[in-house]
């Protein structure tokens, strides 16, 4: 009998994967990104005390794009979260794609987060 995993559990168990090696620590916390269809969500993590440090997402109020679901918005959420974690002292992070490809909005948002002072 061949049982048909969804997208979202075929994605799950590549994170699962992905996460069994990769750790945020204090000195270096996780960048892990979240794609949904509509929005895109990214946070840095210290694994080791179970915080999230700094986030920033397209849901946020004063956002100011009207489509939340194209790289530009992806772009414009990773210099949110690196600009938000350079102000608290975070420069070096370790980047978590969250099971997803390296392609088009998780490129752009961690491309984006590059050029604003981020290190990985």
């Amino acid at each position: 009998m061949i049982t048909k995993l969804d997208k979202n559990a075929t994605r799950r168990k590549r994170h699962a994967r992905v996460r069994a090696k990769l750790s945020g620590t204090s000195a270096r916390p996780r960048l892990n990104v979240f794609r949904s269809n509509q929005h895109i969500y990214a946070q840095v993590i210290d694994d080791m005390n179970g915080v999230t440090l700094a986030s920033a997402s397209t849901i946020e109020k004063d956002f100011g794009l009207t489509s939340t679901s194209n790289t530009e918005a992806a772009q414009k959420v990773g210099e949110l979260v690196a600009k938000r974690a350079v102000e608290k002292g975070i420069s070096s992070v370790v980047f978590d794609r969250g099971g997803y490809l390296y392609h088009g909005r998780v490129q752009a948002l961690a491309d984006a987060a590059r050029e604003n002072g981020l290190q990985f």
